[in-house]
């Protein structure tokens, strides 16, 4: 799916930028539009923007980037963990900047990381507070022993995430258990496992479940079990709360 936006009249410098979203939904499209927005009010009439999604799929994200590459853009926005890797096999020599990466030593597989990437690789991380998360669900659901942790097993920040609410949970004596979806056609088949073991659900910021919160929402609340959620747009599709940042604000944060 491609979307140019942008314009290459006005005066000054003229730039081309290539955003490769890893996927469509409401967290990730926020971060891109706040990016676009924020670069056509810092360098209006300026900026040429090649915006592509690559539909959910990391090998569509390879083929983005190796575009790019090959066009010679100023700059990528890699938004999502599998569009940053993409980009940083990529090239070493283009600019890169992530956002809506939850943590960049786990995305590029950094070891000792000490919050610098280094190289050609900046960006924002959407890393929100993980105990304080873990709280809410001992706060809103007191009675809970049980929460399922639900997750897509191809995307690592997600298993960081739940390691860390899992941390959190069992130094409250919470019981927690991982269940993890390979890609779409898994969501509700191992929604319905968690949901039978839950008192509780925990979603991170996850892409493929931020994908499918319909599928989610279509076990979990005929069963009555609630979800606590990583971000407002998984929240707004299957859960009850959440503690998130904005991520529009994510993507004007380039300014």
């Amino acid at each position: 799916q491609d979307d140019n936006q942008g314009s290459t009249d006005g005066e000054g410098t003229k730039y081309t930028v290539g955003i490769c979203q890893l996927v469509q939904h409401e967290a990730l499209d926020a971060a891109t539009q706040g990016f676009i927005d924020a670069l056509n009010e810092a360098l209006p009439g300026q900026v040429e923007f090649q915006n592509k999604n690559a539909s959910g799929d990391s090998a569509n994200c390879s083929t983005i980037v190796n575009g790019f590459v090959s066009d010679g853009v100023d700059l990528i926005m890699a938004n999502a963990t599998g569009a940053l890797t993409a980009a940083a096999a990529a090239t070493s020599d283009i600019p890169i900047l992530g956002t809506s990466i939850t943590a960049y030593g786990v995305a590029l597989d950094i070891d000792d990381f000490n919050g610098t990437v280094g190289g050609n690789i900046s960006g924002t991380s959407d890393l929100a507070d993980l105990e304080a998360q873990a709280n809410m669900i001992t706060e809103w659901f007191p009675e809970a022993k049980k929460v399922g942790l639900l997750f897509c097993s191809a995307e690592p920040n997600s298993r960081y995430q739940i390691g860390e609410v899992a941390k959190c949970l069992s130094d409250k004596g919470i019981e927690t258990k991982e269940f993890a979806f390979t890609d779409t056609n898994d969501v509700a088949s191992v929604t319905q496992s968690a949901a039978d073991y839950s008192d509780v659900v925990y979603v991170p910021t996850d892409n493929t479940a931020a994908s499918n919160t319909e599928a989610i929402a279509n076990v979990l609340v005929p069963a009555g079990v609630p979800a606590i959620c990583g971000e407002e747009g998984i929240c707004k599709g299957c859960g009850v709360a959440t503690l998130s940042i904005s991520y529009y604000d994510l993507g004007v944060t380039y300014r």
